[in-house]
């Protein structure tokens, strides 16, 4: 059906209600103005709904488990500054469930899917996810490797072998899988699609990886460098998220990067040892060099590791050019 009024090709009707709805708009209270923007709740309010969430049901779980008896020791009876894998599993587990539970029901509000938090459910564990598992390994090893190189670190055997060594190798990689699951889908998966619906890509991911690294300083024996090494590995993360377009690369890439490093190489992990790890291996020389109690992500080394794993990002996924 054609409309035809004047110049305008809306009847003067219409152009009165469109004109009353332009002005309703521009009218509307500063209180309004504050909770709503142009697409609906605004990016800060969301965030913190989901934080709310995410923080009952924490918690709500943490209820739970206190007072079952039987859990509740044997978590009590888990030592304090070592890592397990049965100690990581359930803490990291129960966490990633609070997260998922918080995620589906802001789904649910704001009528979104889990690949709108940059977490495609139909690439899960998929080929981006195997991509990222030997990048993270290797950029790992290469630090060793330098570590080594100026005599900071040494391997004087193995601690397990056989059996004994493919179980722990095999718990502590569902243990880090899990840990790359919760960090990177809260930090670079709903909290960047939210807060970047608001401020932009790159300031949201600038942001939340200065939370990144800040929350970092809570972990025993964790030094500021380590944490500033965390908060960069957060702009590598959000990097390889742009130029992948989801997070599965990110998770495999911290999971092989974490497991590496607590199991394999068996070195300290942000402050913690971890029981039933593979090697004898030992630091010497200056914490510059070896990153010393915080771990291998403390070493001088660790920020140039980073740079050079963006820049081979950059060049295994190239920008998308956009059409004109």
């Amino acid at each position: 059906m054609t409309v035809e009024s004047g110049t305008t090709g809306i009847s003067p009707d219409l152009s009165a209600v469109a004109s009353g709805t332009v002005a309703a708009n521009t009218q509307r209270s500063p209180v309004h103005n504050a909770f709503r923007g142009p697409n609906g709740v605004r990016a800060g309010w969301r965030l913190l709904i989901f934080l709310v969430f995410f923080v009952a049901i924490a918690q709500a779980f943490g209820f739970v488990f206190h007072h079952i008896p039987a859990v509740n020791a044997w978590h009590h009876s888990l030592p304090k500054n070592e890592m397990t894998a049965g100690g990581m599993i359930f803490d990291e587990g129960f966490t990633f469930l609070a997260l998922f539970f918080a995620a589906s029901l802001m789904t649910l509000i704001e009528r979104r899917t889990f690949a709108d938090y940059y977490l495609p459910p139909n690439q899960a564990f998929g080929k981006r996810f195997w991509q990222g598992v030997p990048y993270g390994f290797a950029m790992l090893s290469l630090l060793m490797a330098l570590i080594g190189l100026f005599r900071g670190f040494s391997i004087e055997g193995f601690a397990l072998a056989g059996n004994a060594a493919l179980k722990f190798g095999l718990l502590y990689a569902v243990a880090f899988v899990l840990v790359g699951l919760f960090e990177e889908f809260s930090f670079r998966g709903y909290m960047q699609s939210t807060l970047g619906s608001g401020i932009g890509f790159w300031p949201a991911a600038i942001v939340l990886s200065l939370l990144f690294g800040a929350i970092h300083l809570q972990n025993l024996n964790e030094a500021p460098v380590g944490a500033v090494m965390a908060g960069s590995f957060g702009v590598l993360a959000a990097f390889t998220l742009k130029r992948t377009g989801n997070i599965w690369f990110p998770i495999g890439m911290h999971a092989a990067w974490d497991w590496g490093e607590t199991y394999f190489y068996s070195t300290p992990d942000s402050g913690f040892l971890a029981q039933g790890h593979l090697m004898n291996s030992s630091f010497h020389g200056a914490q510059w060099l070896t990153g010393g109690s915080v771990g291998p992500e403390g070493s001088v080394f660790a920020f140039l590791v980073l740079v050079l794993g963006g820049v081979g990002i950059h060049f295994l996924f190239p920008a998308k050019r956009q059409l004109s």
